[in-house]
């Protein structure tokens, strides 16, 4: 991987709760452009960061990044950046689904909703009912509800992609879900 003071760089979230990091490289400290990178974040903290195994990275000047993965070496070997390959431009956007849930006795709904920039938000609930045999656990009934709801989510997120689809083409579309 290589980078130079200016690019902007993009780190996936570690873990599922954290963001998407976006910032410009300040400072290459390593040889030929290689890691470690001082960064300052979007959120205006400056870091100092070597990617580590099974990154998955947006480098290069604004407009035109490249997607870098840094790859798990196998124990005991050395790991070696991959070298950027041209790629496209990035448009970088950061979805999020936001989960409600109520218990009502023996019933849980969820309640699930699609913050995005396009499409507008979509919504969808999903249920579950505990029969009177069922142990009173409620993660149970919160997974299912939740399951049925973003299941019915998707659903509605290819509806609208047909939809869209067929609004700009003039031709009923049908998405192939895999």
């Amino acid at each position: 991987m290589r980078a130079q003071v200016g690019d902007r760089i993009i780190l996936a979230a570690e873990h599922i709760d954290e963001p998407t990091r976006d910032g410009e490289v300040l400072e290459v400290r390593g040889p030929d452009g290689g890691p470690p990178y001082v960064v300052r974040w979007g959120d205006g903290h400056t870091g100092l960061i070597y990617p580590g195994p099974g990154s998955v990275l947006r480098v290069g000047a604004p407009g035109q990044e490249e997607l870098v993965t840094v790859p798990s070496a196998p124990a005991g070997e050395q790991q070696h950046a991959e070298e950027p390959q041209p790629a496209e431009p990035v448009h970088f956007r950061e979805w999020q689904v936001r989960v409600s849930l109520v218990e009502a006795g023996d019933d849980t709904t969820a309640t699930v909703v699609l913050v995005a920039d396009s499409p507008d938000r979509l919504r969808a609930r999903g249920s579950s009912h505990r029969s009177a045999d069922d142990t009173a656990e409620h993660e149970i009934g919160d997974e299912v509800a939740v399951a049925r709801a973003l299941r019915h989510l998707a659903d509605e997120l290819i509806e609208h992609a047909e939809r869209t689809i067929a609004r700009r083409t003039g031709e009923e579309a049908h998405v192939r879900v895999t």
